[in-house]
């Protein structure tokens, strides 16, 4: 039999061996298996929760909330808690860690002054003692420039598994703007993970995003990350606040609280651009007990108190356009005290007469208690409810759905009869106090919604504080302007209260929010706070004074309202917040102002300006533009050129531009003679630190002229006029 020839009887022996033993390993697996997956179940579900930890949450960065321009008024920035692993590195880091600890404790303690080095040393050996892996450096958060610091100290420079230093990462809010708009923008919770109030709060989930997942597995003793869903970045929201008018009215506001006939204790003041809604500053102002104005809550939205003499302006509305009178209607106030149902009404110069028989127009001009609320009392007295229908008709008691949390529509309550048709919840005085600002509630931004309409001629617009939800620069919705109601009255009516407020700032009592330089319209209004059941006079006497209107009354931009609550007399809507009124418009006009180089050029006079030393292309620019001759050994533009350094000599008829020889990078130029703006550049961009007394042209420079500059020098320069 040849080799290569099959022999069965001694191969199929050896194929049973193989078989029988991969039966008999089999069998032992599935054995071993079972018993590791029912009787050792327990054991190694343990173990595996000690080496595997599950679906850890990953935060998404919060999203931005920005200003009508892009500017940030709130951004996320990583804050760190930093720790100390003192297992980690062995007795390598060990000895180096008895070496170093002084002079770790020395730098923590120049980073962190208000803890000692001792102190620092005496907290750090005792976590070194019981050998924690998490032991707080600080307790506190600290900013990513802190924990750069940390860092760079001995040990903790090392890498993790041989120094032991670690950190946590958070988001944490920052508002660059500070306390500005700070309770319409929000605040988050103490942990500054969860929204509080203000935007924060009611764009939440826009600006939250959606939480990512982590798998954490131990293998080896290290933690190995593995990422099974991306966290989902929120996005950002675009404000209609204006930062620049925001910092205007809170300015404004605060300057008349804190006045000593005023001593203010609340202020509210909004503004609202007439065509859109569009919220542009919103301020709200609470005397705290140690004396400090802060943004405690939203009063301007959220505050209902009777609001006095500005309802008188939808009184008058009503009637005129119901047809019951008109501007030639006349009523009389008497001598300023009227007996109303038995109780007494009175105008605010009743003491000195009253102002008799007054035509409508009048009325809301001096803002006469007696003559409104008699005019609405006649023609209303035995249907209150028409009235209030009126009131509704013009878009007083409509809920304007505010996005923001603790936003209250107004009170304004509708007569209601009975089965035998006596009115249950009405008396014959409540109409004429209504009539005046009395016995409803409204809060700031619904009177200012109506004043905003009668601006934009008749069209009631929802107010917006957000236009947009942008995100990695796609926007991703938009908030179109809102028309509540197409129309409040009708045209004749609206022109005729148009002229109305603008006469009572033009020739009545609020003329303290008027400008020389554009017309204003408007009404004040000062009302007495009801104490609840201690009715009005309980004590001193709180005050609500007001002034709402818009401006420029020929062509509306703005309309604008700010309130003030105050304790005792003097009491004047238009002595107090018309003033305030007065200084934001004009501060917001002031910042739409254009003006040409050219203008400033009078031709009736023949003065050469005097002109710093310093860059003389910015020189003969504006002398080109005054229509001032130069006469000049160079040649170059402004708009193009390099500066050319030198200075200018005024002579009769012109000025005598001269270009000078600049010295080299390394050495301290001449800047005698400049001002503050070109001085500091010839010698910062040298790396020379500039520091200034005094104002005008410099006189004086520490550092002469051709010195070799060394680093870190200081120059001194004295200015003088």
């Amino acid at each position: 039999m040849s080799s290569n020839q099959f022999n069965r009887k001694k191969i199929i022996p050896r194929y049973k061996i193989v078989a029988y033993c991969m039966v008999v390993w089999g069998i032992m697996v599935l054995c071993k298996a079972t018993y590791t997956a029912t009787v050792k179940r327990e054991y190694w579900m343990e173990v595996a929760s000690r080496l595997k930890k599950d679906s850890v949450d990953v935060m998404p960065v919060r999203g931005n909330i920005l200003s009508c321009d892009g500017r940030l008024m709130a951004s996320s920035l990583p804050e760190f808690k930093l720790f100390m692993d003192f297992q980690a590195g062995g007795e390598e880091k060990d000895s180096l860690w008895r070496v170093k600890v002084d002079s770790i404790c020395m730098g923590l303690h120049e980073i962190f002054p208000e803890k000692s080095a001792a102190a620092f040393k005496a907290d750090l050996e005792k976590g070194h003692a019981k050998m924690s892996q998490n032991w707080p450096i600080w307790k506190k958060r600290v900013s990513y420039d802190v924990y750069s610091e940390v860092k760079r100290l001995p040990v903790f420079r090392l890498s993790p598994n041989k120094g032991g230093f670690h950190f946590e990462t958070f988001n944490a809010r920052q508002r660059p703007f500070g306390s500005l708009a700070q309770r319409t923008v929000g605040d988050m919770f103490g942990a500054k993970d969860t929204a509080r109030c203000g935007l924060e709060l009611s764009f939440d989930s826009i600006l939250r995003g959606k939480m990512g997942k982590i798998s954490r597995k131990k293998v080896m003793n290290k933690y190995l990350s593995i990422t099974t869903q991306e966290p989902v970045n929120g996005a950002d929201i675009v404000t209609t606040i204006d930062v620049n008018m925001q910092d205007l009215a809170e300015r404004s506001l605060l300057n008349m609280l804190k006045r000593e006939e005023v001593h203010g204790n609340v202020g509210v003041a909004i503004v609202m651009e007439v065509k859109t809604g569009d919220i542009k500053a919103i301020v709200n102002m609470t005397k705290c007990d140690d004396g400090v104005y802060r943004e405690v809550k939203n009063d301007a939205v959220s505050d209902l108190l009777e609001p006095g003499s500005v309802f008188k302006t939808a009184s008058i509305m009503v009637a005129l356009d119901d047809g019951v009178v008109d501007t030639t209607y006349r009523v009389d106030t008497g001598n300023g005290i009227w007996d109303m149902y038995g109780a007494k009404m009175r105008d605010h110069n009743w003491h000195k007469g009253g102002y008799g028989v007054i035509s409508l127009p009048r009325t809301l001009e001096v803002s006469s208690n007696i003559g409104v609320s008699r005019i609405i009392d006649k023609f209303y007295a035995n249907h209150p409810e028409k009235f209030v229908e009126g009131i509704d008709r013009v878009g007083l008691r409509t809920n304007l759905h505010l996005p923001l949390v603790g936003a209250t529509p107004p009170r304004i309550r509708m007569p209601k009869k009975n089965s035998k048709g006596q009115y249950v919840n009405w008396s014959k005085t409540s109409l004429p106090w209504m009539s005046i600002g009395y016995e409803s509630q409204v809060p700031p931004i619904s009177t200012l919604t109506f004043y905003n309409a009668i601006a934009n001629n008749g069209v009631m617009v929802r107010p917006r504080l957000v236009k947009q939800v942008v995100k990695d620069g796609e926007v991703l919705m938009d908030f179109p302007v809102d028309v509540i109601k197409p129309r409040i009255c009708k045209e004749k009516t609206l022109k005729e209260i148009q002229t109305i407020l603008t006469h009572v700032v033009s020739q009545g009592l609020g003329r303290k929010a008027g400008s020389p330089l554009f017309p204003v319209a408007g009404k004040t209004g000062t009302a007495q706070i009801s104490k609840g059941s201690r009715g009005y006079k309980a004590g001193s006497v709180n005050y609500l004074l007001s002034f709402a209107g818009y401006f420029p009354a020929d062509n509306p931009r703005y309309s604008c309202i700010v309130c003030i609550q105050k304790t005792g007399l003097p009491a004047s809507g238009g002595n107090t917040s018309g003033v305030v009124f007065h200084q934001i418009a004009e501060g917001i006009m002031a910042q739409d102002v254009k003006l040409s180089v050219a203008d400033a050029n009078d031709s009736t006079s023949i003065l050469m300006p005097d002109v710093k030393a310093g860059n003389m292309l910015a020189a003969d620019y504006v002398l080109t533009h005054l229509n001032i001759a130069t006469n000049k050994n160079w040649n170059g533009s402004y708009a193009d050129g390099n500066p050319i350094w030198g200075n200018a000599v005024r002579e009769k008829r012109e000025v005598v531009l001269r270009r000078e020889p600049v010295y080299g990078r390394g050495t301290v130029p001449n800047v005698m003679g400049m001002g503050a703006r070109d001085a500091v550049f010839m010698l910062e961009s040298r790396g020379v630190k500039t520091i200034i007394e005094g104002r005008g042209k410099v006189v004086s420079q520490s550092l002469p002229p051709g010195h070799i500059i060394k680093k870190g020098e200081k120059c001194v320069l004295k200015m003088e006029i």
